[in-house]
């Protein structure tokens, strides 16, 4: 089981990296009542846990918790769980800003003082600062760069994690692909729909694959676009990115976009990154 506690100062960002939490598949509660913590473990001890990923989201408002936070860390470790903390901090004055931005108190401002009650809070939570297994400070963290430094600490490396890539093949005629990334047009290729014998079939057709992938210019290009795609690939992985959608595009969406698309398809895909392919107009008049 993995098991991580989400915890910190009040506006550093923990309802955002609950999000990026249950992206990776933890089952989150927030603001769980502490006279609950017990109850987790005694579910596991008897096996009734069917879930393997849990993150629990805390804070002050759950009032004195952080002494049963360590009970029930200390009981979790005994039993072989591994709890880890993450802690999220931020600067006071942004804080102070963010909650005047969202329009909200924080929790201990029961005068409506922000501040003060952040200085408190902050003196509540230095003994559960000193323990955190991560400390991720958000003050001049974008919210790109918190949901990589949380993949980094908490994706496992397998394939449920790994980025998506899907090539679309499509024709312009019947509008484009709104959820592409990336859009390629392949219409400067020889059209097979001009040649009487080939017509009738589409891309997936070897006669119709062999013409359009024999072209002039069709290797050039599909070199060009394959060197460009396993530069981007790793990147837009490591920037977060769960999925990728590749549109190309033909007239109709029959013959060029069909081929050219299994070609990249093929010479894209591999174990590490498997490339699901979808011919969206290939049925089409």
């Amino acid at each position: 089981m993995e098991f991580v506690i989400i915890t910190g100062m009040s506006g550093a960002g923990r309802t955002q990296v609950t999000k990026f939490m249950e992206d990776l598949g933890y089952f989150c509660i927030d603001n769980l009542p502490t006279l609950l913590l017990p109850k987790f473990g005694e579910l596991y001890e008897k096996n009734e846990m069917n879930l393997h990923k849990f993150a629990l989201v805390m804070d002050v408002r759950g009032g004195d918790f952080v002494e049963d936070l360590y009970h029930f860390t200390d009981k979790m470790k005994t039993m072989g769980v591994a709890v880890q903390i993450l802690f999220l901090d931020c600067a006071d004055k942004v804080l102070v800003s963010r909650h005047k931005e969202n329009k909200k108190l924080h929790p201990l401002a029961v005068d409506g003082d922000n501040l003060s009650a952040v200085v408190r809070e902050r003196q509540l939570m230095s003994g559960l600062r000193e323990h955190a297994d991560h400390i991720i400070d958000t003050t001049n963290t974008s919210i790109w760069e918190l949901k990589k430094q949380i993949h980094e600490l908490f994706a496992a490396e397998d394939a449920s994690n790994r980025m998506k890539v899907n090539v679309i093949s499509f024709g312009y005629k019947h509008g484009v692909p709104e959820q592409a990334d990336l859009m390629f047009d392949v219409r400067f290729l020889p059209n097979p729909y001009y040649v009487a014998e080939l017509r009738k079939y589409t891309g997936n057709d070897e006669a119709v694959s062999s013409y359009v992938l024999g072209s002039e210019g069709a290797d050039a290009f599909l070199q060009k676009l394959e060197d460009l795609l396993k530069f981007l690939l790793p990147r837009y992985q490591e920037e977060g990115k769960e999925v990728l959608v590749i549109a190309i595009g033909c007239t109709g969406g029959h013959h060029r976009s069909v081929a050219i698309s299994n070609e990249i398809c093929r010479r894209l895909s591999t174990p590490e990154m498997p490339v699901s392919l979808t011919h969206r107009d290939i049925g089409k008049p």
